[in-house]
Parts: structure tokens; sequence; C-alpha cells
């Protein structure tokens, strides 16, 4: 996925951090120059479209823009090359992730009371930045610290949730240790920094950042300040937050789409109440929401109970700009339900061959070579078969188109 350019249209931000990252000095690291001539000592870790991420003698990273360097530090930094240790380095950190024979959790609870630190107050700016264990809120009003405790609930369970599913979702990018979430008071400034008008929320994608309307959080003034309705509805953004830990290789041709967006509609689908997602009993919940408008009409994407499907080749490899299209709501919903299919109904019901397609995913396989994997020795027509008699069972009947060639 593109990069993003973040950091170098929005000055304060990337001032803040670089002068972090000044504070921090790396024995035997390369000295770094910006354009006003300060300089950084840090590891360079990875090159993106756009930005570099240098990792501090902390260990921590921090991403930075690659046009706040110096002409001659621009050049060092896009001819850069990883050698043999960085590549194995980013290879074990990734490992890290990976969960893929841990059992199938019940129940995700974050019980805790988020620990909420006020990093930057800046009236003048209308700039206000907090923190809690895993993200960084930047926001362009000033919020007390009890609202962000009751909205950083929801995102630090959605993260505990995309942890503890065992299918290696640990990605994001992370700017100094923290993954970024922009508040916007107004819808329309929200609109203006690139959000959907229609929308509640949104992943941009390039530049690894969540933004979201204060309104989607519950959050609205109350005289000289805000106040949290804690009963408001988090499915869309809980869509969103799935979307910024997914792993890069997930949204790979073959896995693009359908399950790029269906796992982040599974967890959407999952009842989410103050901190708490009932994995092991959600999916009367999923099949609601993919085929109605979800329990109590919480939001769904209406498939109906007969459903006629694209042939299933061309719906694993349909582009994305096409998924996104006029039938975005048909797609997202038979997104979910093959997700859920391959997660629950496939097999032995243990999601092996969808573990087995995540890690060729992650080994670098794309397109029809990942699919190989999943399909497992099975023809497309024959899984075609295989989805509808199973879905059947469930109250769902699916009817693919004549069946794409070589299946």
């Amino acid at each position: 996925m593109k990069r993003s350019r973040l950091l170098s249209r929005s000055p304060r931000l990337r001032c803040l951090l670089l002068a972090a990252a000044c504070l921090t000095p790396l024995f035997g690291a390369e000295t770094w120059t910006d354009k006003r001539g300060r300089t950084m000592k840090a590891d360079l870790v990875s090159v993106g479209d756009d930005d570099a991420v240098f990792k501090l003698a902390n260990g921590k990273r921090v991403t930075l823009a690659v046009d706040l360097f110096s002409d001659e530090d621009q050049e060092r930094i896009l001819d850069w090359e990883p050698t043999e240790a960085d590549e194995a380095d980013e290879e074990a950190k990734e490992a890290e992730g990976l969960n893929f024979d841990a059992p199938w959790p019940k129940k995700v609870s974050f019980n805790g009371d988020p620990d909420i630190s006020t990093v930057e107050e800046d009236k003048d700016e209308s700039r206000f930045v907090y923190e809690s264990a895993n993200y960084r809120f930047v926001c362009d009003v000033r919020l007390s610290k009890s609202v962000v405790k009751g909205f950083a609930v929801m995102f630090e369970a959605t993260h505990l949730y995309c942890r503890e599913l065992p299918l290696g979702i640990s990605g994001g990018v992370k700017s100094d240790g923290k993954y970024q979430i922009l508040l916007f008071e107004k819808k329309e400034d929200y609109v203006k920094a690139g959000g959907p008008p229609s929308s509640a929320g949104v992943f941009m994608g390039g530049k690894g950042v969540v933004m979201v309307p204060l309104t989607s959080l519950g959050v609205r003034p109350v005289g000289s300040g805000y106040m949290l309705d804690r009963d408001k509805a988090s499915g869309t953004l809980i869509h969103e937050i799935t979307h910024q830990l997914t792993p890069p290789r997930y949204y790979a041709k073959g896995a693009m789409g359908w399950f790029s967006e269906g796992i982040a509609e599974y967890l959407t689908a999952t009842p989410y109440r103050a901190g708490n997602f009932k994995v092991g009993s959600n999916f009367d919940d999923i099949r609601a929401y993919a085929t109605g408008y979800g329990k109590d009409d919480g939001g769904g994407r209406a498939l109906g109970e007969s459903v006629r499907m694209p042939a299933l080749k061309d719906f694993f490899l349909m582009s994305y700009q096409e998924f996104t299209g006029p039938r975005a709501n048909f797609n997202y919903g038979m997104g979910l339900v093959l997700t859920t299919y391959f997660l629950h109904l496939d097999g032995e019901g243990d999601a092996a061959r969808l573990k087995s397609f995540l890690r060729a995913l992650r080994a670098g396989k794309s397109g029809e070579d990942a699919l190989k994997v999943l399909l497992d020795g099975r023809g497309y027509r024959e899984l075609e078969e295989d989805i509808a008699k199973a879905w059947k069972r469930k109250g769902l009947d699916i009817e693919f188109d004549s069946p794409a060639s070589g299946g």
C-alpha cells in the first residue's frame, strides 16, 4: 500500500516527531539532517513511497516524511537497500504477531481502565494529543481525560480482538510506537481532510491512519466542554480499526476485497458492548448482519435469504475498484459470507485452509498462486458447491453464476 504524506502535510506533527528523535541519541547509528540543519541519530529500517521508518535507541520506531530531510539525506534514504540483517530483523518483528496455532477465543474483553496521558494541548494551533496504551489520538479540540477514556476502550478492545484471533492480524503502521487516530470536531473538517462525506470514519491506507469525526464516537459539545454517549454504535469504527491493524500482505490480489473487507465485517458483526466482544456465540449475529439489517436493526448488508453470486474465481480476483463500486454493499456482505465460511464452515471448522492461505500471503504469494492454497486441490466449481451446501444448512441459499474458466 502506498505510504503517506501525512507528516509532510502536518508540520506540527513532523516537528514533534523529529524533536523526539533528536532527544534520543543512538550509539553507532547514522546521523540524519533535516532542511533546517537539525540532526538526529537513528537506524534506517525501511523506506516507503513518501516516508521512511527509523529505529531509535529505546527501540521505538518513528515514521518521518522523506522531504523533511536535506537534499543529500533524501538521496541517501531513497538509495537505501535493506541488508540481510535488516530483513531478518523485520521478519522476526513480524513473526512476533503470528498466532495461527492459538485457540479460537470465546470472548475478548478489555477490562482495564485505559491509562490516558495528555501529550500536547495547544489551543492556538487547535491541536490536542492524547495517548492510550496502543493509540495516539490527535484532535482539533480539547477533550477531558474521562471522554478520551470512554472511547479509547473501543479502540483498545478492537486491538485486543484482532490480536487474539489466530489469524496473524499483526499489521499496522505505528508512529513512535502508537497507531494514529485523527479526530475532528466538525464533519466538514473531516471531509476536507479526505473523509468520505457519508462515512462515520475511514482508514486512510496510504497514510496508515484512521480519521473519525467526533460525532461518530458519540462525543458532543455541552457548554464549554464535551460529553460522551457511551451507547453510540461503533460498528463502522471497528471495521476501520481492523483495517488499520491488518497486515499489508492480506491486501494482496486474491485476498484484496473479499477477505480484507470480509474480516473487517466479521469483527463489525460480532456483538460488542463496553469493551467486550462475544466471539464464541457470534454466528447468528453475523448471519443476521449479512442477510438483513442486523439484530435490532443495528446495521447490516441486507443480502436476503437467497443470493445470486458471480463465479467464485471472478469474485476472488475482482479489482478493488470494482469491489467498492456500485455493488459495494452486496460485495461487502458476500465478503463476510465467504470469510465466515472459511473460518467456521469449511473442512473441520477450524479455519485450517484459510490459515494456510494467510501464511501463503505472508510468504509473498498472491493472486491465483495464493488461491491454490485456499482451494487445496478443489476446483472452483467444487468449492462453490461446498459453500452453497454449508450455507444452505444455515438458512442462506447461494447460487453461483456459471463457473469461471479453469474451475
